[in-house]
């Protein structure tokens, strides 16, 4: 292993890495099992980001490693456009039979969430015939330019990066805390069709059910079956982006489960294949055909390695039943923080579905005034004391929870206690 000590690797950071490439926490990672993470120094920390809601089932889980490992001995690469391989065809099969709706599916698969969102809007441009769509506010959808353009959050994403992809509108998300119902939501999106953009030349809306970077917001379930009754009268496709929410992380396998929708299309990547860059768009048969035969396709997309990891991902989530571990994750996290918002002031909000859980501070409980140094401040702190945290929202002053739902109990309960004494400092 490298002799190169911490200050010699934060050295290379700076001379060789561009500083727009910015790092949550000054660490840097030795090894990790499970729910847990080791620095060089062999420091221990309690991981509540999972590589940002990659590490469903945790940090090198047996029967993910296994499935990798034989799969390496076996192929790494053809290009599934050049060689079809087994592993992409079981993993299709698989996804199929899980992402909801009772219609007959496909699914393609990919290397990145942006590559996923990108291709689902090509997907329904080809099957509709029109050019635009439509996102929300608050939305993250990816950082190349038609996902960077969905996005509906300025700073640090889209910042001087323009100009950006045209025929792309944004409606409001229905954010009851900042102002926003499922009534007002509508009715921005129903003014967008009349100011903006006719509904007959819309081919999708993408939407998150519960807003990743925008701060853990859930789309309430009314919100969404009025989207999908909408949708269906205007000819427009649903995409869903469960690329943060997806793989029992909310409670169901899908987030948009929980109000009884079967999108169109829906978006997958992150926990997809436990950290294997692996993504995919799945849906309706005869909208995934739209395009004709090379209009879709990658270089290193559906890599036969992530596939394998993928398999067994599925297999883990299944005998594991890790989407009822996240709702007793998800109970546990609630009733914590329920007290924590009843003795601080310094809690404006919180929204809880299953083990997504995401904790607004605001300097003034009134006027709601984002506490964005202060949400910096707690995950410093918690951090020096063993756990590490990321906070999301558009003004940066969401807690969000996205440990590995295989978390023991006790690992939960000790990240959740030094949570609450970093909470309890910095609102003193």
């Amino acid at each position: 292993m490298s002799q190169l000590t911490e200050a010699d690797l934060a050295g290379l950071r700076e001379r060789f890495i561009p500083r727009g490439l910015a790092t949550a926490h000054p660490l840097i990672a030795e090894r990790a099992k499970g729910a847990e993470l080791w620095d060089r120094e062999g420091r221990r920390y309690i991981d509540f980001a999972g590589g940002i809601g990659v590490m469903n089932v945790g940090h090198a889980h047996p029967r993910v490693m296994q499935a990798v490992l034989a799969q390496l001995e076996r192929l790494t690469h053809t290009s599934f456009q050049v060689l079809m391989y087994e592993s992409y065809l079981r993993l299709a099969e698989r996804i199929c039979s899980v992402v909801p709706g009772d219609f007959p599916k496909k699914a393609i698969f990919f290397s990145t969430g942006a590559e996923a969102i990108e291709n689902a809007v090509k997907i329904a441009r080809a099957a509709t015939g029109r050019p635009a769509v439509i996102s929300f506010r608050g939305s993250f959808h990816g950082r190349t330019l038609l996902a960077l353009t969905l996005t509906g959050s300025v700073i640090p994403y889209k910042q001087s990066f323009g100009p950006y992809a045209p025929e792309v509108y944004q409606a409001a998300f229905p954010y009851e805390y900042r102002g926003w119902s499922t009534e007002q939501a509508l009715a921005s999106l129903e003014d967008v069709f009349s100011s903006e953009v006719a509904p007959q030349r819309v081919a999708a809306i993408v939407i998150e059910p519960v807003l990743g970077e925008g701060g853990f917001v859930p789309a309430p379930a009314a919100f969404l079956r009025a989207l999908r009754d909408l949708t269906e009268r205007h000819g427009i496709l649903l995409i869903a982006d469960e690329i943060q929410t997806g793989f029992g992380r909310s409670g169901r396998f899908f987030a948009i489960e929980h109000a009884g929708v079967a999108p169109d299309l829906v978006a997958v990547a992150k926990s997809l294949a436990a950290g294997f860059p692996l993504s995919g768009v799945i849906g309706r048969a005869d909208v995934m055909d739209a395009p004709d035969p090379g209009g879709l396709g990658g270089t290193y997309g559906g890599n036969p390695v992530a596939c394998a990891a993928a398999l067994a991902v599925l297999d883990v989530m299944h005998d594991e039943g890790l989407p009822e571990r996240a709702r007793g994750i998800g109970e546990k996290l609630e009733e914590r923080m329920r007290g924590w918002a009843a003795e601080h002031r310094l809690v404006g909000d919180l929204r809880v579905l299953g083990a997504m859980a995401g904790l607004e501070l605001v300097s003034d409980r009134g006027t709601r005034a984002p506490a964005a140094a202060e949400t910096a401040r707690i995950l410093s702190l918690a951090r020096d004391r063993g756990l590490i945290l990321l906070r999301c929202g558009i003004h940066h002053n969401v807690i969000r929870t996205l440990m590995p739902l295989t978390i023991p109990d006790d690992l939960l309960e000790e990240g959740l206690d030094i949570l609450e004494a970093a909470l309890e400092e910095v609102s003193k």
